[in-house]
């Protein structure tokens, strides 16, 4: 079905959507971000929220005490890092990633808001579109609000942040991805003359699919379950096997079903794994169907998540190591922005 649209609709259909790709991209690489800072254990360095002054980092050495000082009244640090030795060289290294986290996170605000505000006022933004644009500025503000609910479990109660908050916080980011996605390609097929897509069916099922990985790997990364460390001294570092078998040893189902299918690092890490797979083999029929109408995207599809397993492997298969666990999250939210394009597709379709 055709939909006539002025030239002027068309113009500003595109600009919009050149807009939300480019901050789409930015929530790609804070992600990345996010990823290094989970890893590197920066996540608490900062001990609280300052949305306007702490862009700002310490300059002098008695603000860089005051921030050290503070820091160390954490249980990270009593439990951890101190009876480890931190220096406050160490620190500043932990420091600079929560930073710089939070620093893009305050940019893409500011990129978001302020265009968005310009569009608006200058009665630019195509009918249907500004409830959906809000919504996604709202999701931006509770993204915020949301890190910082995550950033306080590890500074009170624990040496870790929440692994639920954390999944929260991932979960946030990337269904906000999504939605930047879908709307810039929705404002693509305006400009085209196009109507909107329609999730539904195979699209649907795939991005159901996808989450729940996605949330399993956020549980993974909060209760440290991709490593030996996390899953106390049985090795987590082989694939495909778990302690020499499929199945690992030490699931523990003493505190329910609920508890272990979330908090069990075994469990958790074996659900990851294999639940993949169903990911995969949803995709495959999506790519499938796309191959039909659009061969380029199907490529795409199929390169992304065999690229995404491989990331996956080689992440077990190393340990852990940073840069290829962080190489895995950037693939992820890469992946989810692929499945969303793939659905949109076969939205329009419909």
């Amino acid at each position: 079905m055709t939909v006539v649209s002025s030239p002027a609709t068309r113009t500003n259909a595109l600009a919009l959507a050149r807009w939300l790709f480019v901050v789409a991209f930015m929530v790609v690489a804070i992600v990345v971000v996010g990823g290094i800072t989970r890893l590197t254990e920066s996540g608490v360095s900062i001990t609280e929220w300052k949305p306007v002054s702490g862009t700002i980092p310490p300059i002098t050495d008695a603000q860089w005490q005051a921030e050290f000082d503070a820091y160390r009244a954490t249980p990270q640090y009593q439990l951890v890092n101190g009876p480890a030795g931190m220096t406050i060289a160490t620190y500043k290294f932990i420091f600079f990633w929560e930073w710089v986290h939070r620093l893009l996170a305050r940019t893409i605000g500011l990129v978001f808001a302020a265009p968005l505000a310009w569009f608006w006022i200058k009665d630019r933004i195509p009918q249907g579109y500004k409830p959906r644009l809000l919504a996604l500025l709202a999701l931006g503000a509770a993204q915020g609000a949301v890190g910082w609910w995550m950033v306080k479990s590890g500074i009170v109660n624990d040496v870790k942040v929440s692994h639920f908050r954390l999944a929260t916080h991932l979960l946030v980011a990337l269904f906000t991805l999504g939605g930047l996605v879908w709307t810039a390609l929705d404002l693509i097929a305006l400009a085209k003359g196009e109507r909107r897509a329609r999730l539904g069916g195979l699209g649907a099922l795939a991005l159901a699919a996808l989450v729940i990985q996605l949330f399993y790997g956020a549980l993974v990364a909060g209760l440290r379950a991709g490593t030996s460390a996390g899953a106390g001294w049985f090795s987590m570092d082989a694939w495909p096997l778990m302690q020499g078998s499929f199945y690992p040893d030490g699931v523990d189902w003493t505190l329910g079903a609920g508890h272990a299918v979330l908090s069990d690092v075994f469990l958790v890490h074996f659900i990851h794994r294999w639940w993949a797979w169903v990911v995969v083999a949803v995709l495959v029929a999506v790519a499938r169907k796309l191959r039909k109408t659009d061969r380029k995207a199907s490529v795409v599809l199929h390169a992304v998540f065999g690229t995404q397993v491989l990331l996956g492997i080689f992440t077990v298969w190393s340990g852990v190591s940073i840069w290829i666990a962080v190489l895995h999250q950037l693939v992820g939210a890469v992946l989810l922005a692929t499945t969303v394009w793939s659905a949109h597709i076969l939205g329009t379709r419909r």
